[in-house]
């Protein structure tokens, strides 16, 4: 289904505004003006990850690339006055070693989101000390919150509650649920992140929600999920096998029931 015409269904289901990724060719201007006749809110949008490693790296000119994404995302987000652009702080699950040079290149891109008036949410992925040193670096930034991924933080972040640690700069979500780590020696992969639908995994929902009530989070509760099951998994093959607008209507109820216990 083409982007405009998820956001018509998202609206015409009952959400009130969606996020999308980024690309350079993507058509924004149809995308805000398609939010607009539908009276959705345009929330954020995720910036590439494929080059977050890059970020922190000695090679120069993978760095610059990573960071010229990143600033060129965060370009699109001032131009159709999106207000926050989501961050992966790593990608990869065998460097645990924040840099010096991975600070300063992070320190031109929270320098851009200051002068346009873009958040930059970064997101818990794996490789969380990526995520805390940049926590550190900019505790005191206005341009700088926190997005909770409830799911990654199942197994990536091994369960360790990022809420009570960041919950005071939480200023976005990205609801969904999992199994946790499938491996019983519990080596983290990419596959354990299964974005399924709430209530169809292994989280708590009644603690997530007092969690973020904790928080004092009274902003739009916002979901991440997908219909396609990971290489040799088969635990979203059932959404896969349902029509669009069932599927977004199902979605739909689960986050009015997780929306109903605040």
């Amino acid at each position: 289904m083409p982007v405009t015409d998820q956001i018509k269904t998202f609206a015409r289901i009952g959400f009130d505004g969606f996020f999308t990724d980024w690309q350079s060719d993507y058509p924004f201007e149809e995308w805000v003006r398609t939010a607009k006749d539908t009276g959705m809110i345009y929330q954020s949008i995720h910036a590439p990850f494929g080059r977050a490693a890059d970020m922190w790296g000695e090679d120069e000119s993978k760095g610059e690339l990573a960071l010229n994404e990143l600033l060129a995302c965060l370009e699109d987000c001032k131009r159709w006055d999106v207000p926050i652009m989501v961050a992966h702080a790593f990608i990869g699950f065998e460097d645990h070693t924040p840099t010096d040079i991975g600070l300063e290149r992070f320190g031109q891109l929270v320098k851009a989101a200051e002068n346009s008036g873009v958040k930059i949410a970064f997101e818990n992925t794996e490789g969380e000390e990526y995520l805390f040193a940049l926590m550190d670096e900019f505790a005191d930034n206005p341009a700088v919150g926190f997005c909770w991924d409830s799911g990654h933080e199942m197994c990536y972040n091994r369960s360790q509650d990022l809420l009570a640690r960041f919950g005071d700069r939480l200023i976005m979500t990205h609801l969904n649920d999992n199994l946790g780590i499938r491996d019983y020696n519990g080596k983290i992969t990419w596959i354990d992140d299964l974005h399924l639908l709430p209530f169809d995994g292994i989280a708590d929902w009644d603690n997530n929600v007092e969690r973020l009530k904790k928080c004092g989070h009274e902003d739009m509760l916002t979901f991440e999920l997908t219909r396609e099951s990971k290489p040799n998994r088969h635990e979203n093959d059932l959404y896969a096998k349902m029509e669009p607008i069932e599927y977004l209507t199902e979605a739909y109820k689960r986050a009015c029931r997780i929306a109903a216990k605040f």
